[in-house]
């Protein structure tokens, strides 16, 4: 019997697929090589104590009295978790958890997806039982809907666990299915923060979700993924809501059209659906902000980059940019002076390649 557990999630990039997750639609995502570390080691009270290295905070509650902090509502994703596990026997104990992060905090790599697997590898373990992953993930996700209050799909969270090295992940939200698939050699993502954090507990997710919905039951089908471009085109949606219908057919059809490219080894045409992607953001869900806007227009002239787009829920946080690994540091710095001159704002980069998912990393 371990007294301590140490796992470790990675933050995720979605490289193709905007928004499609709530839709039961299609996504090619990567977990990245930073993430977020939970060393937990039992209690004998039924407490759980939280402490982030990040936030130089602490966040306590009692087993049996579970509910949100309002006044430490980042302690609400492991508390969230908690709470789930408990629902489905996992076999519970009193928690010490210690959080670090190397992942930047709004920066949209999901850093709050990342805790909640995290925290569940960590406490599974310690307690000597499992789940299947894609229960796992699903549990966090449940976490996140109801005790936080952030009505994420499942994207997240599944791409933090179904990681591979150097291999993007398809996840297919209708059959809850992963596969993986080789990125070609010589490439690598790179992550461009804006410098204007997004924040999804904010009324923009909530509203475009809510927006998709009206579309779908418009239209007569279960969810977007059962309609096309074309037929919504064909359809007499209001306006606005057949703009948001329109991102999330694209985004699954480029997604299919992705995985083709990657399979035959073309990351030109690859490339192309990313740029395609981030003016449907842009144009049809408005998810996009003039600094994203910015990044992608700099990264189509900058000799190197094969794709950009905004990645993750939008409304500010980070592109990604498929790019050549031989001239990575000329277009980090080719980029980063040509954003502060347009904007005057700074953007941080983080160079990575798809890396494994979530882990333990020691017991004692």
């Amino acid at each position: 019997m371990h007294n301590r557990v140490v796992a470790f999630a990675p933050g995720r990039v979605e490289i193709l697929g905007n928004h499609t997750d709530y839709n039961e639609g299609v996504v090619l995502s990567a977990a990245i090589d930073c993430g977020v570390t939970a060393s937990v080691h039992r209690l004998r009270q039924r407490q759980i104590e939280v402490s982030s290295q990040t936030n130089q905070r602490t966040a306590s509650a009692h087993l049996d009295e579970l509910s949100p902090s309002a006044t430490e509502p980042w302690a609400n994703y492991c508390f969230g978790v908690i709470r789930e596990l408990m629902a489905v026997r996992w076999p519970v104990l009193g928690l010490g958890i210690e959080i670090a992060s190397d992942l930047p905090v709004g920066a949209g790599l999901s850093s709050s997806a990342a805790l909640e697997v995290a925290t569940a590898f960590a406490a599974i373990d310690l307690a000597n039982w499992s789940l299947p992953p894609m229960k796992i993930a699903q549990l966090c996700q449940k976490a996140e809907n109801e005790f936080v209050g952030v009505k994420c799909g499942l994207l997240d969270q599944a791409s933090s666990i179904f990681g591979e090295d150097n291999r993007a992940i398809l996840l297919d939200f209708r059959s809850i299915a992963a596969q993986t698939y080789q990125l070609p050699d010589g490439v690598s993502l790179l992550l461009l923060n804006s410098g204007i954090p997004h924040a999804l507990t904010g009324g923009e997710y909530n509203e475009r979700r809510e927006q998709c919905q009206a579309a779908a039951a418009a239209l007569q089908v279960t969810a977007l993924r059962d309609t096309t471009t074309t037929q919504v085109l064909n359809s007499d949606l209001d306006p606005l809501v057949k703009r948001r219908a329109l991102h999330i057919t694209g985004e699954n059809e480029r997604v299919f059209a992705g995985r083709e490219a990657l399979l035959a080894g073309d990351v030109d045409a690859f490339g192309e659906l990313m740029f395609a992607s981030h003016e449907s953001s842009r144009h049809n869900f408005e998810n996009s902000t003039p600094n994203l806007d910015a990044l992608v227009e700099i990264a189509k002239s900058t000799n190197g980059v094969i794709g950009s787009r905004l990645t993750g829920g939008g409304f500010g946080g980070s592109t990604v940019s498929l790019i050549r690994s031989e001239v990575a540091q000329k277009i980090i710095d080719s980029m980063q002076k040509k954003y502060l001159r347009a904007t005057g704002a700074q953007c941080s980069a983080i160079l990575t390649r798809p890396s494994q998912g979530a882990r333990i990393l020691r017991r004692d």
